[in-house]
């Protein structure tokens, strides 16, 4: 008995996952993951709209599981403090992952027009973090939690940065650090 093979739109999904985060969206062509994923032509377009409906999907893929990595590290933890600190761990697992090229979302919009699909989804995503930052920082009740989590925004995006640009996954360990160090210097009310 052979193994069934997976949904079109899963191999779609997967194959544009792996070539658009390796290569880039603007330079993977559809009929090059039409091809990785070993699908005709036709489905594509059954399940998506075009090029931009399934670069859109692959972004949202990596929303979603950027979400659950974070969730991941925060389960089990009650202190708010410690939720933000263990955002830095989800970022340093992710870091480590053989492959690593940075930041999907500002790959994807490095190239992109205003309003594209890769531009909406690098803002869903940093609206999210941003929001998911400022909440925490809430929660642990400092005086000016917009300050304190713009500062954490900084650290992770300079963490990303340099895991990626200049090949540094420490980065992340340091700006854990500097983390923790602005997050015991913040006054709380």
């Amino acid at each position: 008995m052979s193994p069934t093979k997976a949904p079109a739109r899963q191999r779609l999904l997967e194959a544009a996952d792996r070539l658009f985060y390796s290569e880039g969206v603007h330079t993977v062509g559809i009929d090059r993951v039409i091809e990785e994923a070993g699908v005709a032509k036709g489905s594509l377009f059954y399940n998506f709209s075009g090029k931009d409906d399934l670069i859109a999907a692959y972004l949202a893929g990596r929303d979603q599981r950027r979400r659950d990595r974070i969730a991941k590290f925060q389960q089990g933890l009650d202190n708010p403090v410690d939720k933000l600190l263990a955002i830095f761990e989800a970022l340093g697992e992710a870091v480590a992952e053989p492959g690593y090229k940075g930041c999907p979302f500002a790959n994807a919009n490095a190239e992109a027009r205003p309003g594209s699909v890769e531009s909406t989804a690098l803002r869903t995503f940093r609206d999210w973090l941003a929001g998911t930052i400022l909440s925490l920082c809430e929660d642990a009740d400092y005086s000016h939690p917009e300050d304190v989590s713009a500062r954490l925004g900084l650290l992770y995006d300079g963490a990303v940065a340099s895991s990626n640009l200049d090949a540094q996954p420490q980065a992340v360990a340091v700006a854990k650090e500097m983390a923790s160090m602005v997050l015991e210097a913040a006054p709380r009310r």
